[in-house]
């Protein structure tokens, strides 16, 4: 596959297969976890502890998975992480005992590690070279109707069939759709290094092996930046609701004022990709960066407003859609292209703990009572604290 026809056609499929896995495997959970658990009798904490489970799981898998894509291409890999899906969703529809149901969403987890937004990126990264940053950023446009999609669709299938049923619905389209649609992937040649190159993808004074990575403090000062954010998304996801309505707005008015983050996100990314495609990407992650805290110091000093709701999530959205295409990016001006893969796994490995931590352990601060207000400053305070590390992670981009 190569030339603009190539990459268009590569793009294409990794739209359409982001959809599926970002659907089936992550946002699905949230309409199907009442049914197995009226179905099974297990704890809510059970039902959905696996799924974070499986997100530790994607972050254990996340560097291997990409270094595997740095070898051999996106097609052998995101291939197999379809096939894994679709057995591990097989496995899940026919799940009778705990240990069962905790060993599909193992598989889920290693699956969500080789098919979504890290591999793809990698694999973006690998075959578009310097128009890498334009197909992530179109990219993510795709993959942010994954929710819009499959919350409709996973509620109607569960009503028509049953939650079994629907796991192998889903096998079926990992199987049928995304396993074929990703063989249609470039198999590339192993890269060479090729000394002597200069653009914008060398800003980081050549490329740098996974181990030269990790003892470099920029990596750990942006995995920190990343895995704090991520952490205060999933915690506020699962419980702004609740939050906004303890401060004392009605709850229709609080569903109505979250239901803006979702779109704001892909305000963002198309706001990314038509005005500011042409500006550095760290300078477009210091915005995503500094909006969070922002919109948490509206949140935290004036939340019986309802415009100041509004702005929070406005700034909450547009925050976490543009940081999917920074986190795509940014690895790639300090590091190099050469081991973006294996790099941008292990960069995104805390992330995805973060993200499986955030709303248990916000659920169990507020548990022990835990003021609202002081959880939200403890939150400003981290994410004041991840951009502080995501401007001194960048900084020596702009001395290049």
């Amino acid at each position: 596959m190569s030339g603009a026809g190539g990459q268009r056609r590569m793009l294409a499929i990794l739209a359409l297969t982001q959809i599926v896995s970002w659907g089936s495997l992550y946002y699905g959970i949230t309409i199907l976890a009442p049914h197995i658990q009226r179905e099974m009798g297990w704890r809510q904490e059970l039902v959905y502890g696996a799924f974070s489970w499986s997100l530790v799981v994607a972050g254990l898998a996340a560097a291997p998975a990409g270094a595997w894509l740095d070898r051999i291409g996106g097609r052998a890999v995101m291939a197999g992480g379809s096939l894994l899906a679709g057995v591990g969703m097989i496995l899940l529809s026919s799940s009778a005992a705990l240990w069962s149901y905790f060993l599909a969403w193992t598989l889920l987890g290693a699956a969500m590690a080789l098919t979504l937004y890290e591999a793809a990126f990698a694999a973006i990264n690998r075959e578009f070279a310097l128009d890498a940053r334009k197909a992530i950023s179109t990219l993510t446009l795709f993959g942010g109707f994954a929710s819009t999609v499959f919350w409709p669709l996973t509620l109607q299938l569960a009503s028509i069939l049953d939650w079994r049923q629907t796991c192998l619905v889903y096998a079926a389209l990992h199987l049928a759709v995304c396993l074929p649609a990703h063989l249609l992937l470039p198999a590339a040649p192993p890269r060479t290094k090729t000394p002597g190159k200069t653009g914008a993808a060398d800003a980081a004074d050549g490329d740098y092996s996974l181990q030269q990575a990790l003892r470099h403090p920029a990596f750990w000062k942006l995995a920190f930046a990343f895995a704090a954010n991520a952490f205060i998304f999933a915690a506020m996801s699962a419980h702004l609701i609740p939050m906004l309505t303890h401060f004392g707005h009605p709850a229709a008015t609080a569903v109505a004022l979250a239901a803006l983050i979702g779109p704001m996100q892909v305000v963002g990314r198309i706001a990314e990709r038509l005005f500011f495609h042409q500006a550095p990407p760290q300078n477009v992650g210091r915005f995503a960066f500094a909006a969070l805290p922002a919109g948490l110091l509206a949140l935290l000093l004036l939340h019986q407003r309802q415009w100041a709701v509004a702005l929070f999530c406005v700034l909450y959205g547009l925050s976490n859609g543009i940081q999917t295409i920074v986190r795509g990016t940014v690895p790639q001006l300090l590091f190099g292209r050469q081991n973006y893969g294996a790099i941008s796994g292990a960069m995104a490995a805390p992330g995805l703990v973060g993200r499986a931590t955030g709303p248990l352990l916000l659920a169990v601060l507020l548990g022990a009572g835990l003021a609202p207000d002081l959880l939200l400053a403890v939150l400003l305070g981290i994410a004041l604290l991840a951009l502080l590390c995501f401007l001194a992670a960048t900084a020596r981009i702009d001395q290049t």
